[in-house]
């Protein structure tokens, strides 16, 4: 009844609608019926994908109730507009008054489970032309070779008046049998939910960032993101740079798939493409992988199909301003299939943000790790600075602005949530996957430091979405190139962490990889 109320008093607008009574010999008549159809399609699109009636209920809001034969007969013929627009319909609330009853129906567009869904995490130096390259795909627009495409997933302000992204971005399309499905406007929410809709798979982009000082990000975005394949870019300007070999190293160590796109290919001649190619193929093969060149669709279908493919790295040459390449890279990413999730363990999903949407309440995003989660679901939050984790209730969840009944494992997803006090690096999850570890013990590989790393070295460990000063506790010590087993305890408060997790240390220049083998729970 709160509820009901409230959104009386709040008044008609956005995706709310109040009807007195609806009367099927006038309502359904096919002007009438036209009206409505149109007016709860536009309710749907102004609440991204579910609209709110509040039936027995006056223009200004006064509740009024009706009797149980005009609340049935009201309710029947919204669910007749609805089945018109295809469209699901559910009577949340009923509450009865002294002058009968007022209710809450809920309209809402067909949730999305079943899509096969890839993710993908760009990585690379700054300014190799990652978010150009992405903002073509997602639009199948040419770039203007000044970024215009860039500019839909470097959203804020600063990011697009200096051309530099300063956080992860993200940006979506899809595929509908064999046929592209691409977003005229990536900024338009209801697009984005519509072409969800209208796809039977879905490929999410990840966009770090290539700027050196900002490589925690770029890490964050590669381990939290759960990714399936890592697209790393090289600047035919400028070919390989310490950032390029970083990220793939990253990639790498995470055991991440990777193709490699070398970008801007229209900007230099022949032979100096065929030059930075030749670069990317020794950087490849120098880490122990097949570089393979793709230039034909059949070269995609033989990628793919290979058996020892984890060994293989495409190569494409791209270019965002005359668009060569990219049906190529569309081609792989329509027929590339995702890492295998454990859908059937206990739901974790770690926690990469937190913020608030206007009627919705308290978001929090991520990549669902394991499992699957649905609305109305009781999960638990944590752990906290004490190690304990809060029960919450999972109020709604969505997929690239497209509300769904439930997700599993490789789904990017907001979840809506009621109580707790979320994190970034916290996880939502079921009691079975919840702990609490202070200290783990973990095989670990230094890949550059200046000297050598003994007890107490203090660098930054970056594990999923956590980045977390973590103290060295061992009785040798190691320097680069060398591997090692050694104890590690975060220095501020416990987290999640599991068996066979792995993650990047690092500190100043100094940078290594590990696995947990041993989680030492408090």
């Amino acid at each position: 009844m709160d509820l009901i109320r409230r959104l009386a008093a709040e008044g008609e607008g956005g995706n709310v609608e109040f009807k007195e009574r609806l009367k099927s010999e006038v309502h359904l008549s096919e002007d009438r019926r036209q009206s409505l159809a149109a007016q709860m399609k536009n309710r749907v699109l102004l609440g991204e994908g579910r609209g709110l009636y509040l039936v027995g209920v006056d223009d200004d809001g006064e509740l009024l109730g009706i009797s149980t034969t005009e609340m049935e007969e009201s309710l029947r013929v919204l669910s007749t507009i609805a089945d018109d627009l295809d469209l699901g319909i559910d009577v949340e609330r009923s509450v009865e008054l002294e002058g009968g009853f007022v209710a809450l129906a809920a309209v809402e567009e067909p949730a999305v489970e079943g899509r096969k869904h890839l993710i993908v995490g760009t990585a690379g130096h700054v300014d190799h032309g990652k978010s150009s390259l992405v903002g073509s795909l997602i639009t199948g627009e040419p770039d203007d070779g000044r970024g215009r495409t860039r500019i839909f997933l470097d959203v804020k302000p600063h990011e697009i008046e200096r051309g530099l992204s300063a956080d992860l971005s993200y940006g979506v399309y899809g595929f509908s049998g064999s046929e592209t499905l691409n977003l005229a406007n990536p900024l338009d929410r209801s697009e984005k939910a519509s072409l969800i809709e209208r796809s039977d798979k879905v490929v999410s982009f990840i966009d770090t960032v290539g700027h050196e000082p900002w490589l925690r990000t770029a890490i964050r975005g590669l381990l939290g993101g759960q990714v399936d394949y890592g697209l790393l870019a090289v600047d035919s300007t400028e070919g390989v740079t310490r950032v390029t070999r970083e990220h793939l190293g990253i990639m790498l160590a995470q055991e991440i798939p990777v193709v490699v796109a070398l970008t801007k290919v229209d900007r230099v001649d022949g032979n100096r493409v065929e030059e930075m190619e030749l670069e990317a193929v020794r950087l490849v093969k120098k880490v122990g992988k097949v570089p393979y060149r793709v230039s034909c669709v059949e070269d995609v279908r033989t990628v793919l199909q290979q058996s020892n493919r984890e060994a293989l790295v495409p190569l494409f040459r791209t270019s965002a301003v005359t668009m060569e390449g990219l049906n190529l890279l569309n081609e792989f990413l329509l027929r590339a299939e995702r890492r295998d999730r454990p859908s059937e363990k206990p739901f974790k999903m770690y926690i990469d943000r937190v913020y608030s949407v206007r009627g919705v309440g308290r978001v929090v995003s991520g990549t669902v790790q394991e499992g699957s989660v649905e609305t109305g679901d009781t999960v638990l939050l944590g752990p906290d600075s004490h190690g304990n984790y809060d029960e919450v209730r999972v109020k709604s969840v969505e997929m690239h602005h497209r509300r769904v009944e439930w997700a599993s494992a490789g789904q990017i997803v907001g979840i809506a949530t009621k109580g707790g006090d979320p994190e970034r690096g916290m996880v939502l999850c079921g009691e079975e996957a919840a702990s609490a570890v202070r200290e783990f013990e973990a095989e670990v590989m230094v890949l550059n430091h200046p000297t050598r790393i003994s007890d107490g070295y203090e660098p930054v460990v970056h594990l999923e979405t956590i980045s977390e000063a973590t103290r060295f506790i061992m009785d040798d010590y190691l320097v680069a190139g060398e591997s090692g087993t050694v104890k590690m305890r975060f220095r501020y408060r416990p987290y999640c962490v599991t068996e066979g997790q792995r993650f990047v240390f690092r500190e100043g220049a100094s940078k290594g990889v590990g696995r947990v083998t041993r989680p030492l729970p408090e």
